[in-house]
C-alpha cells in the first residue's frame, strides 16, 4: 500500500510527458496566457480564476501520519484531483474529489479496521475582484460545498460542508512573492465555525524551479487552534505542465509528517 502513491505519480507523469510531445499547435496560445498558476501544492488559494474557456486538472497524493501514546494514526490519499473551467473571464467553476485510505497502528500493530473510500465531492466556484496595482493584491474570493451523498461510507458525513476565503497575492519583486487566505469553514457533521488562514512565501530559483513556505491553520470556535507549516518545490515543465512535491509537519497536535508529490495541467480551449 504504501507504494500506490509513488506508482501513481509516476504513471500520471508517464502520460503528461507523452502530452508533452504535440505543443505546437498551442505554442502560441501558451506564450499569451505564461505560465499555468495553480491551487497545489500549498493550502493558500490563488486569487487568480482560470482563463475563459480553459480547463485544468491538479491531481497528486500525500501521506500524513500523528503517533501519541503509542497510537499511530495514517493516512494515504491517493486522489486529490481538482478540476478547474473558466467559465467567464472572472469566474472559474471548481470540481474535486479524494480517495483515501486511513489506518491506525497500536503499539507496533496495525489494526484491522482500515477505512478506505471517496471523500465528499467538492463542488466550487472562484472568482478575480481585483487586479494587483502597485500596494493594493490582486484579490480573489472562492467557496465551496461537500456533499455528504457523494461520499464512500467511511467517510460520509451526515450534513453538507462547505467554505470560503478570500486570497491576497503581492508580487515582492521579480523572483518573489507573497499570498494569503482569510476565510471559516463549516463540516464534520458540526455547527461550530473554524476560521481560516494561509500565508505563503514564493521564490522562484530559476525559469523552471520555484519554492515556497508555509504556515495555515485554523481557529474552532470551541476547540483548540491548529497550526502547521509546509515547504515544497515545483517544476515547470512547460506552460501548460507543473510538477510539485512538499514536506510538512505541525506546530501543534495533529500532524508529525506531510509528504506530497503531484502534476497539474492546463488544457487549451480549441
Amino acid at each position: 500500500m504504501k507504494y500506490k502513491l509513488a506508482l501513481i505519480c509516476f504513471g500520471i507523469s508517464i502520460w503528461v510527458s507523452a502530452q508533452n510531445t504535440n505543443t505546437s499547435i498551442t505554442d502560441n496560445v501558451d506564450a499569451e496566457l505564461g505560465a499555468l498558476i495553480t491551487d497545489r501544492p500549498d493550502a493558500t488559494e490563488s486569487p487568480t480564476a482560470m482563463p475563459k474557456g480553459f480547463l485544468q486538472v491538479e491531481t497528486g497524493g500525500f501521506y500524513e501520519s500523528f503517533e501519541e501514546n503509542a497510537v499511530k494514526s495514517e493516512n494515504y490519499t491517493y486522489n486529490t484531483t481538482l478540476v478547474r473551467f473558466g467559465l467567464l473571464d472572472n469566474l472559474e467553476l471548481r470540481l474535486g474529489w479524494n480517495f483515501t485510505e486511513g489506518q491506525t497502528t497500536v503499539n507496533g500493530r496495525t489494526l484491522d479496521n482500515v477505512t478506505s473510500g471517496f471523500e465528499p465531492l467538492l463542488l466550487g466556484f472562484k472568482t478575480t475582484i481585483t487586479q494587483e496595482n502597485g500596494f493594493m493584491p490582486e484579490i480573489g474570493f472562492l467557496g465551496h460545498l461537500y456533499l455528504p451523498f457523494t461520499a464512500s461510507t467511511d467517510y460520509r458525513p451526515e450534513t453538507t460542508g462547505a467554505d470560503f476565503r478570500f486570497s491576497f497575492a503581492h508580487t515582492l519583486s521579480e523572483k518573489s512573492s507573497l499570498a494569503y487566505n482569510l476565510g471559516a469553514a463549516w463540516g464534520n457533521d458540526s455547527s461550530e465555525v473554524a476560521y481560516l488562514y494561509t500565508l505563503a512565501y514564493g521564490y522562484s530559483i530559476t525559469d523552471k524551479i520555484g519554492a515556497y513556505v508555509e504556515v495555515y491553520g485554523d481557529f474552532p470556535e470551541d476547540n483548540q487552534a491548529n497550526h502547521l507549516w509546509d515547504a515544497g518545490f515545483t517544476y515547470l515543465l512547460n506552460n501548460n505542465v507543473q510538477f510539485d512535491a512538499t514536506f510538512g509537519s505541525s506546530f501543534t497536535k495533529g500532524q508529525d509528517i506531510l509528504l506530497s508529490a503531484g502534476v497539474s495541467f492546463r488544457i487549451p480551449k480549441k
